[in-house]
């Protein structure tokens, strides 16, 4: 039985140049992922944001303009080998925290391989394991108007 197309909303967080990401680790290392996850049934999307941040950051956001849209088809990527049956579109909103200066020690329900909360220079991330990718060449653009990423990494 193939699983249903899952929604997903992501907090793309920056401050000060940097950007806050989970700090995450598989058999092959360290990587990044935007805050963010499943959309529950009744949740609007920019509750979900809020809710998932929580969660993974311990932290209050308050959601602003959606920037961007991404689709992944697992069948299509580097992950095939156990994400083949998975269709996910991913809706990432430019958000800020509620307490800039607050400490992260406090994740209510972190994802699996979740290990830390990390503040990113922008710089940086086209050299680091970050997901999506294609996000991160998008966000070093000095504007950012809405974007459709489409299937990409």
């Amino acid at each position: 039985m193939t699983k249903p197309i899952r929604n997903s909303a992501k907090a793309v967080i920056i401050h000060n140049g940097n950007v806050l990401l989970t700090k995450n680790q598989d058999s092959t290392g360290i990587f990044y992922l935007f805050p963010g996850g499943g959309q529950e049934k009744g949740e609007e999307l920019k509750d979900a944001v809020v809710r998932e941040c929580m969660e993974e950051l311990g932290a209050e956001v308050e959601v602003g303009d959606l920037l961007t849209v991404r689709e992944y088809i697992g069948s299509h990527h580097e992950f095939a080998r156990w994400d083949a049956d998975v269709h996910q579109v991913e809706f990432y909103f430019s958000c800020r925290l509620r307490d800039p200066g607050q400490s992260f020690a406090h994740a209510a329900n972190p994802d699996e391989k979740q290990i830390g909360v990390e503040w990113v220079k922008l710089q940086d991330l086209p050299d680091m394991r970050v997901f999506p990718r294609a996000l991160c060449k998008e966000l070093s653009r000095e504007k950012r108007p809405p974007f459709y990423l489409g299937d990409i990494s």
